[in-house]
């Protein structure tokens, strides 16, 4: 298997769902490629790595993860 890319996804305050967490795949991917909807945790240190996929989600610079709602 080759070694591909990994695409890096910068993600804003908004984009999250819930305390620090996105989901992959991304409303963004293509749908004939999906694996299954997994959340990964950006609350400890601003960035996550899908263990499906390998896509990296990275805060924005500047972006704060708010405490509550």
């Amino acid at each position: 298997m080759s070694e591909q890319q990994k695409s890096v996804v910068e993600v804003t305050a908004q984009d999250l769902h819930g305390p620090g967490v996105v989901f992959c795949p991304n409303p963004k991917m293509t749908l004939w490629s999906n694996h299954p909807k997994v959340y990964v945790d950006l609350s400890h240190t601003g960035e996550g790595k899908c263990p499906y996929c390998g896509t990296v989600y990275r805060l924005k610079a500047g972006e704060k993860i708010s405490a509550g709602h």
